[in-house]
């Protein structure tokens, strides 16, 4: 049986992310942008634009559509679920998401292999 170990890297103190803001970071190669939403969540989305091909996510318009959290491509407007990364505006595309969690002394790490 082979075990899928998920390897989390530490990226910053909680308190560090802005409500409503994002942030990118290099994790093993990959860019990212971290997002936390102003009911304290936090997600972690590639900081690739799919549609444009530019790293500019993490620049994204955080907001919401229903009860989905979500952040609008800075270029185009795009816009995808922070869960999954899903573009709900153009099907098939979407961002890599990736898990995220805080340890008990409130840093945020995230996992993207």
């Amino acid at each position: 049986m082979i075990l899928d170990v998920q390897t989390f890297v530490t990226i910053c103190p909680v308190d560090r992310l802005e409500p409503d803001r994002g942030i990118a970071a290099l994790v093993d190669g990959v860019q990212i942008a971290l997002f936390r939403t102003s009911d304290g969540e936090i997600y972690a989305v590639g900081n690739q634009d799919p549609i444009s091909g530019a790293y500019v996510m993490s620049r994204g318009i955080v907001g919401s559509r229903g009860d989905t959290p979500t952040v609008a491509s800075p270029l185009h407007k795009q816009v995808y679920d922070l869960r999954t990364g899903d573009c709900l505006d153009v099907p098939g595309v979407h961002l890599p998401a990736y898990p995220v969690r805080v340890t008990d002394a409130s840093v945020v790490e995230v996992a993207v292999h």
